[in-house]
């Protein structure tokens, strides 16, 4: 019972991770790129975003420990690591997953310690980035080749 609600919770929150992380990647180039002053609509975003991304990984790992496909990945670690999508969702999204996720909050932590807003928007860039393409490759998107599920899950 517990599983498919938060299974679905999680569906929709990787959606506010995606748009939180787009806006703030925007917000960061055009900041870092035109020189604007960092205000507190960028700090904001810069602290939505990392928030966003906290809550999914909870969610994740909760997932994590009572998935059914994780729970046969681990005790069938032999035959199912040669299982594209055991496999993907019992080692590969996770790890991918949480390795954005901490760059996230490393970018985040950094460009708090910054002095200047150019180099605030420009620690933002780099580390968002990287952790978006991670993230992104991460997800199984209907049109991903590694493995797919739908874009909405219901509740």
């Amino acid at each position: 019972m517990m599983y498919p609600f938060l299974l679905a919770l999680h569906s929709l929150v990787r959606w506010l991770v995606v748009i939180t992380l787009v806006a703030s990647l925007f917000n960061a180039y055009r900041g870092w790129l035109q020189a604007r002053p960092f205000g507190a609509g960028s700090k904001q975003l810069r602290i939505a975003t990392v928030t966003a991304a906290h809550i999914q990984l909870v969610l994740g790992i909760c997932l994590y420990f009572i998935s059914p496909l994780v729970h046969y990945f681990l005790q069938h670690f032999g035959e199912a690591v040669k299982m594209r999508e055991i496999r993907f969702f019992g080692m590969e999204h996770s790890s991918m997953m949480l390795l954005s996720i901490i760059l996230l909050t490393i970018g985040s932590a950094k460009a708090k310690r910054k002095t200047s807003a150019r180099e605030q928007y420009k620690t933002i860039a780099i580390w968002y980035s990287i952790a978006f393409v991670i993230l992104f490759f991460s997800i199984p998107w209907g049109f991903s080749p590694l493995t797919h599920r739908p874009y909405y899950r219901p509740f």
